[in-house]
């Protein structure tokens, strides 16, 4: 089986060969400022975090006081905007830029991170927050002041049990706290909270470590508070003990679930700072998700575990799992936002037998079978700040797009009119990966300030799920398009999923199917987006997507399928399909351009729909030109997605 390049590897790439995109200042049409009078008067605080990106990792209390701070920070956020926007924090910036990662240095003047970028936007074009007086919290002590009477106490976890870090974050949604790790030294920010003469005296409510600082969890006899035999493994009981307290009672909204490396950051620092990925819990919190980070992997401990029982992770993430089936009765697809913490778990490069790509793919097989998606936050630009403010904003009934039809074909001389298809190769490109509310957050100031953005026609494959999580930047990228700019969804639909797992046999739950509640689920985003292409259904270790699955999707989906395997092109029940051609996707427009050529064969007319990974506009325009410019490429035409499908639809006579 072929296998996808790692995105991972990827993101160590992008900066080589390429100078960022100057990103241009806005210059959106203004909205009404009407949304915002329900808010006018109250102030809309900030918090500048970018402190934690310049303290030293190499120093202990330093790389302590990132983790802690941030994770104090993000709940606080979660907890009080939980029903209106009211803490915004500044963080991804200049400062966390590696050297992948160089589109954070072209900010526009006047926005030193991209969370004042978005919040520029929201105050200054769309008007969302136009009304609300922004007032600056300059510390930690004046955030406690400015929501003290909201802060019902601490939940304290313990750094030797790492996954208690996220235990801790489904136990500050579930009940109101804020996460606190603990440590006695003096200058701690637990001690702060809690002892120092100069504190706030906050009260701990939940312990995930006895008060000596001897460990709760010891994977030992029965789990804490429960009549459970131990798993055998203190991380996995830590996971077990909040399922059967938050989850299986349903304290913990089972359709949210965050999937995201605890604190095992702490051993293992390396790269930026924010890649701690501690900003993502906010919206989580808000959502009172339920949190892990689990191998699911059944043939080895992992890496950060690895005295449990072999299997003992994957059993655990299989109970959660089922758990968070059970809560929602089946009726109801689950949002796993997050991704197998490759960089530091799980894989081979980390002492495991198991590749990057194949995590990947397993744990994607793995949660299909529970009716549950993922919101694939990878890599160094996974991090996003704000989305517990961001879930506020008020969307429009739709966002309309304007599909080309046979006349528009017709006037562009793809068509004649006669209705043949003019011979000719016609090439379409899946402008990916856009599964990840952090890359859409982290990369479209770049993308749409791109200067050739525009001047070649683009299928833009933006997962309308996100819009949960980060929906001004979907509605940024709608109003600043191009008529070269189109709108497909990304991998697999409104979240990644193998969809052949929907449906029975399901491996690895045993449950019945769910593929009508996914058919409901796409229906809802699709239309709210006016999306009618499938740009790319990632099968993965699953069964190829055909029957049933297949005309399931011709109904939310009925302009076109991008399909992982199968034959190169067709149509199927009216929806005309074609296999996405992945090996241009990673290279640069040199080497893209001399493979795309290799692909153009002598049948007239042909049709070619090719995945792209981050790859800018310019990017993009110099490989059509490089193409246009050889003799082998003389007739090939790109088009949109939408239009390459219409000619295939026209040229089968389907």
């Amino acid at each position: 089986m072929r296998r996808r390049q790692s995105r991972r590897k990827f993101l160590r790439q992008i900066a080589l060969g390429a100078a960022a995109a100057s990103a241009s200042a806005l210059g959106l049409a203004s909205c009404s400022s009407k949304r915002g009078e329900r808010e006018q008067g109250r102030p809309l605080y900030t918090f500048d975090l970018t402190y934690t990106l310049k303290l030293n990792r190499d120093n202990p209390k330093d790389l302590r006081k990132i983790h802690d701070h941030s994770h104090f920070v993000s709940s606080l956020q979660g907890l009080v905007n939980r029903e209106q926007p009211r803490l915004y924090t500044f963080l991804m910036g200049p400062e966390s830029a590696t050297q992948d990662m160089t589109w954070l240095r072209a900010l526009p003047s006047g926005t030193p991170t991209l969370d004042h970028f978005w919040l520029r936007f929201l105050q200054q074009e769309d008007k969302w927050l136009a009304n609300r007086r922004q007032e600056s919290l300059p510390d930690l002590n004046a955030l406690l002041e400015t929501f003290r009477n909201e802060i019902q106490g601490l939940v304290v976890y313990d750094e030797k049990i790492p996954a208690t870090s996220n235990v801790a974050s489904t136990v500050a949604g579930a009940e109101n706290l804020l996460c606190a790790r603990y440590d006695p030294d003096p200058d701690s920010l637990h001690q702060w909270l809690t002892r120092s003469s100069k504190g706030p005296g906050l009260p701990v409510k939940v312990w995930l470590i006895n008060p000596d600082g001897s460990s709760l969890f010891t994977g030992q006899g029965t789990i804490p508070d429960s009549k459970t035999p131990s798993s055998g493994s203190a991380k996995c009981d830590a996971y077990l003990w909040a399922k059967e307290k938050y989850l299986d009672t349903g304290r913990s909204n089972a359709k949210n679930m965050g999937y995201y490396l605890d604190a095992y950051w702490l051993q293992k620092p390396q790269g930026y700072i924010p890649d701690h990925k501690l900003s993502n819990h906010d919206y989580f919190i808000a959502q009172r998700g339920f949190f892990f980070d689990l191998s699911p992997w059944g043939d080895e401990a992992p890496n950060d575990d690895p005295h449990q029982p072999i299997g003992t992770d994957l059993k655990t993430m299989q109970a959660i799992l089922r758990s968070a089936w059970e809560q929602t009765g089946g009726e109801a697809m689950i949002h796993i936002g997050g991704f197998p913490p490759v960089e530091r778990k799980y894989t081979k490069q980390q002492g495991g037998k198991h590749e990057g790509v194949p995590t990947e793919w397993h744990f994607a097989e793995i949660y299909s079978c529970f009716n549950a998606y993922m919101d694939a936050d990878i890599g160094s630009i996974a991090d996003i700040a704000n989305a517990s403010i961001y879930q506020h904003y008020p969307l429009a009934a739709q966002y309309a797009q304007k599909p080309p039809t046979i006349a528009d074909l017709k006037r562009r001389g793809y068509v004649t009119e006669e209705g043949k298809v003019a011979p000719k190769f016609y090439a379409a490109a899946y402008v990916g990966d856009y599964d990840s509310t952090g890359w859409i957050y982290q990369r479209i100031p770049d993308m749409w300030g791109d200067p050739a953005r525009g001047s070649v026609p683009l299928g833009w494959a933006f997962n309308p799920n996100l819009s949960d999580r980060f929906a001004p930047g979907l509605v940024y990228a709608r109003r600043k398009s191009s008529s070269n700019d189109s709108f497909v969804a990304g991998d697999s639909g409104a979240g990644y999923v193998n969809p052949m797992n929907l449906v029975e046999p399901r491996k690895w739950s045993g449950l019945p199917s769910g593929l009508e509640v996914w058919t409901r689920h796409c229906q809802k985003y699709y239309k709210l987006w006016d999306i009618s292409v499938t740009g790319f259904i990632i099968d993965g270790y699953a069964a190829h997507t055909s029957g049933k699955v297949e005309e399931a999707y011709t109904t939310f989906s009925p302009n076109g399928l991008g399909l992982q395997y199968g034959e190169s092109w067709g149509v199927y029940n009216g929806t005309p399909y074609i296999k996405v051609e992945e090996s241009i996707q990673y290279h640069n427009p040199e080497e893209s351009a001399r493979l795309l050529l290799r692909l153009v064969k002598k049948k007239r007319p042909d049709f070619l729909y090719f995945r792209t990974i981050l790859m800018t506009p310019s990017e993009h325009r110099k490989m059509f030109d490089l193409v246009k410019s050889s003799p082998k490429g003389k007739d090939v035409e790109f088009v949109d997605p939408y239009t390459l499908f219409l000619l295939i639809k026209q040229h089968t006579g389907k």
